[in-house]
């Protein structure tokens, strides 16, 4: 049945009257159940509301997986103030750059996580904190800044520690919170989630309490999700894929989560095992990692059934196989679409799950237009995905790259390529700016490298446009060969030409190693980059 509910913190308190006792959160040696979930977001938010945080207000969460992370968000989520996901995976630079942007009230966060710290930009960029009493701090370069409290139990200066920050809820009344929260709205916003594309700088993307919890709820019923699932996340909540869709697939059907900190194949298996896990949340080289690890023969992930992901189908074909979700999903979407905007059916016949992302999600509209014109094409026809339905209302302070997100009719310009069939099934083919444009003729990438990924020796390959001073573009592939497999540009490049036409055939072929590939830190290649190394 639907939730009722329509805000972040209304689901968790929705959710908390149903089953207070069912496990929420499960994060190594800790167990939060909905009630204890409730009772520690109920008093961080009266804390925050004691040191002055209001509606609209920004409270930046710079954490790992923890649960203190969902905690935070239900808390900042009452008070009708605005979670900010800033990544782990931040350089100083890059986090003094989106606390400038996002101007904060509060800063919630940890000294330092696998080699990074975290206070020492903070310090960086608001020197005052250093001869400030928590609670006390006045920054001239962030105004709005009233506290850092960090989750470590060792004092640091000018910060909370995260028990001495809570005890602040004494000062605050249960009235005080419930008509806070009684003032929140579906359209009111509840996360700016950053995302990097084609601009210099991160777009902070603002996403609404009503379409994270709406459109959750639907992708979890493509998955077909019960009170009994346990979803594996590794993925980051400060990431949309997170926060913007597992987390309300799972919280609206009334099923836990179980976190990893951060990704690593060996402590994963155990986690989807011991945990019996049912639900994966995941990329490829995650599947691949575990599927190619010593410790997965011994592993029967016997209760794992579903989940999402992306990926050529040999991707998803292999990720079924590594993690044993025979009913795992394919989706399409981005953060600015609420994570996904279109989904496969858990129980769609296997062949659909691997070649098409599912018909749009209720609520969601996808036309396919000719992307210069803007005229609508006919089904069948690859053009450019205009999304209407569960959008971004837009960017945080950025109200040019806001307008231009949007076409004359309101719909999301998606910048992706890609057809709706007859069937009404959507199916991706590729990133507007990456077809390549050789001899004046397009060529998509991912269809070339569907053709290498089906030679026995290829494991995996990414086709780029690099520039050519005769042809405009040359078609260029970088390959990684299965280990102890050979194959050379030359085989390779016959076996292109017997399935396909002369110009896509790559014009030339790189061997890499995995981890010679450029990434991103959630582990995608950067094709941008690679076409720049190979350039």
């Amino acid at each position: 049945m639907p939730t009722r509910s329509r805000t972040l913190g209304d689901l968790l308190d929705e959710a908390a009257r149903a089953r207070p006792d069912a496990d929420a959160v499960i994060v190594r040696d800790q167990r939060l159940t909905y009630g204890a979930l409730l009772a520690r977001a109920d008093e961080l938010a009266r804390a925050l509301l004691a040191v002055g945080v209001r509606k609209g207000d920004r409270v930046a969460v710079l954490l790992p997986n923890r649960p203190e992370w969902l905690v935070a968000a239900f808390a900042i989520g009452k008070l009708g103030a605005i979670t900010v996901g800033v990544s782990t995976f931040s350089a100083p630079r890059e986090i003094a750059w989106t606390i400038e942007h996002c101007r904060p009230a509060v800063i919630i966060t940890m000294e330092a996580f696998r080699g990074r710290s975290y206070l020492d930009p903070l310090y960086a960029a608001c020197p005052e904190l250093a001869t400030s009493s928590p609670g006390e701090l006045r920054s001239e370069r962030l105004p709005e800044l009233r506290a850092v409290v960090c989750l470590d139990s060792r004092r640091h200066d000018g910060v909370y520690r995260l028990g001495d920050f809570v005890a602040r809820a004494s000062a605050v009344r249960t009235e005080a919170l419930r008509a806070a929260q009684a003032s929140v709205t579906a359209s009111d916003p509840c996360y700016i989630l950053y995302t990097s594309g084609s601009t210099a700088t991160p777009k902070g993307v603002v996403l609404a309490h009503g379409s994270v919890v709406e459109n959750g709820f639907n992708i979890g019923e493509r998955q077909h999700l019960t009170t009994a699932d346990r979803v594996w996340l590794a993925v980051p909540l400060f990431w949309s894929f997170g926060s913007a869709n597992a987390l309300p697939a799972i919280m609206t059907h009334g099923g836990a989560f179980v976190l990893q900190e951060s990704f690593e194949p060996g402590e994963a298996l155990a986690l989807l095992d011991e945990q019996r896990c049912s639900v994966y949340y995941g990329m490829a080289h995650m599947a691949r990692a575990m599927l190619e690890h010593p410790d997965r023969p011994h592993r029967a992930l016997a209760a794992m059934r579903t989940g999402l992901t992306i990926g050529l189908p040999e991707d998803i074909q292999m990720t079924i196989e590594a993690v044993a979700a025979r009913e795992l999903c394919n989706v399409y979407g981005s953060t600015e679409t609420y994570g996904n905007c279109a989904v496969t059916d858990a129980h769609d016949a296997l062949a659909l799950r691997l070649e098409t992302q599912g018909r749009p999600l209720p609520g969601m509209t996808i036309r396919v237009v000719d992307p210069e014109s803007g005229r609508a094409l006919p089904p069948g026809d690859v053009g450019e995905f205009r999304v209407k339905g569960h959008v971004t209302p837009g960017y945080f302070n950025d109200a040019e790259q806001t307008r231009a997100a949007f076409d004359a009719e309101g719909s999301f310009v998606t910048g992706d390529l890609g057809l709706i069939g007859d069937d009404g099934r959507v199916r991706f083919r590729g990133r507007l700016k990456e077809m390549i444009k050789t001899g004046g003729i397009n060529v998509a990438p991912l269809e070339v490298e569907a053709v290498l990924l089906s030679h026995s020796a290829v494991k995996q390959a990414y086709v780029v446009g690099v520039p050519d001073r005769a042809r405009g573009e040359l078609v260029v592939a970088a390959v990684e060969l299965h280990d102890g497999a050979t194959a050379s540009a030359e085989a390779l490049a016959a076996f292109c030409r017997e399935r396909l036409a002369g110009y896509k055939v790559p014009a030339r072929f790189v061997f890499r190693k995995a981890d010679e590939f450029p990434r991103t830190p959630t582990g995608k290649v950067q094709k941008p980059r690679l076409r720049d190394e190979l350039g």
